[in-house]
């Protein structure tokens, strides 16, 4: 289920999201017309996700990758399960940022 976040709620409902993170890992996909579908980050450990409207950004903070979305237009949760699955966020140019989770693989025991 797709759920649009409305822009008086990024920074609350970012915090909230990326508190729920923790232990997890993320890609991140840049797609756009121009572009195409590239990968910016790969299955990388969540440090942290926000919105800084003094800036207009959101930073989408992963083990040694740091991706700056610049004036964000849109933002929409992707939920499975009561879960985020997904963060998907439209910039001021229309390239969509989209942020995938997933827990890390459990190792089984000897």
């Amino acid at each position: 289920m797709k759920q649009k976040i409305d822009e008086y709620e990024w920074r609350v409902t970012l915090d909230n999201v990326s508190k729920s993170l923790s232990g997890q890992r993320a890609e991140v996909e840049i797609a756009s017309l121009s572009l195409g579908d590239q990968i910016a980050a790969e299955w990388l450990p969540v440090l942290g996700i926000t919105y800084d409207s003094g800036d207009d950004i959101v930073e989408v903070a992963l083990e040694g990758v740091d991706h700056i979305i610049s004036r964000p237009r849109e933002l929409h949760l992707q939920l499975t399960d009561g879960h985020v699955a997904a963060i998907e966020i439209i910039d001021g140019d229309g390239i969509q940022h989209i942020v995938k989770f997933k827990e890390p693989l459990m190792l089984a025991g000897p």
